[in-house]
């Protein structure tokens, strides 16, 4: 009578898994992070970041740790390296303090990058491969 939604639309919903992953603004976590979706981070994460699709740190996000993905979009602060395989932003404000491993990147003026730029996507696979192979 009050759930106007069939049973099988909810379980479509909930298990659809394209919806995005969102840690908040004054959210601190301490850990490392692995996904399959999209990730923004508003908040702060002590640890690395793992997804096999986008990464957007907004303008008050701040990681200290790796980030990985498809691909990342840096509008924060990240302390730690960044590979992306396909397109890296460094939009607005931006403070990136590692090396950048990209398939392709895009870095606005204002901006502030330290650190090595490897591009192309045989140096993403390469340096992930290597990583790999040391974890072992």
């Amino acid at each position: 009578m009050f759930n106007t939604k069939n049973k099988t639309d909810m379980q479509q919903s909930t298990t659809s898994g394209n919806g995005t992953t969102l840690i908040s603004a004054g959210t601190t976590l301490k850990g490392d992070i692995s996904s399959n979706g999209d990730l923004r981070i508003d908040g702060t994460i002590i640890g690395n970041i793992h997804s096999s699709a986008k990464i957007v740190i907004g303008s008050n996000g701040v990681v200290e740790g790796d980030i990985s993905g498809n691909q990342a979009d840096i509008v924060g602060k990240v302390s730690g390296n960044i590979r992306a395989k396909e397109l890296l932003q460094l939009r607005g404000e931006s403070v990136v303090t590692g090396n950048l491993y990209a398939g392709k990147l895009q870095v606005e003026p204002s901006a502030t990058f330290n650190g090595q730029c490897h591009m192309g996507a045989n140096v993403v696979e390469m340096n992930n491969n290597e990583q790999q192979t040391a974890a072992r």
